[in-house]
């Protein structure tokens, strides 16, 4: 490589795009804690009929204290509904983003699965990559999980076209 490609290929991208790039992974961070909690509020519910703050810290690895916090900032937020003792539900706001959260979350794990990666590292690392992923990118994997799963089925062959007649 000459110091010229050398120099071309290590050049920074545009300023302004720079910049949106990093402001969008921001965002994604902030909503990435509502997002994980909702989802886990809904799965809770939908398998034990209720979601307490302490089975929510527990499976999201946090201390009670940081998980009644969050709650709280969710409750502010119109995402959760709940008492203090009680069991914490979701708001229509709140079911509505943990469906959202669960859809890209499935599509990440079904993408990286087709790609062949093994379902407990699929799972693990759709946790972080489902935030940041954008609407486009999801279509894509949507697209290679659909082509995977064609590729998948068996296809008549001529043996079997002569047989049904």
């Amino acid at each position: 490589m000459t110091k010229s490609e050398s120099s071309a290929s290590s050049a920074l991208p545009d300023a302004d795009q720079q910049a949106a790039n990093f402001k969008r992974v921001r965002e994604a961070h902030q909503s990435e804690v509502a997002e994980d909690y909702v989802e886990l509020i809904a799965d809770l519910i939908n398998t034990t009929g209720e979601a307490r703050a302490v089975d929510i810290a527990r499976r999201l690895g946090v201390a009670h204290a940081t998980a009644v916090k969050t709650i709280a900032r969710l409750q502010r937020e119109g995402l959760v509904s709940s008492q203090p003792y009680r069991a914490v539900f979701l708001t229509e706001k709140g079911r509505e983003l943990a469906v959202h959260s669960k859809r890209r979350h499935e599509i990440v794990v079904d993408f990286l699965r087709a790609i062949g990666i093994s379902e407990k590292t699929a799972q693990r690392d759709a946790e972080g990559i489902e935030h940041h992923v954008s609407e486009e990118t999801l279509a894509a994997f949507e697209r290679v999980i659909r082509a995977e799963s064609l590729a998948k089925k068996p296809r008549p062959t001529l043996a079997d076209s002569a047989k049904e007649k």
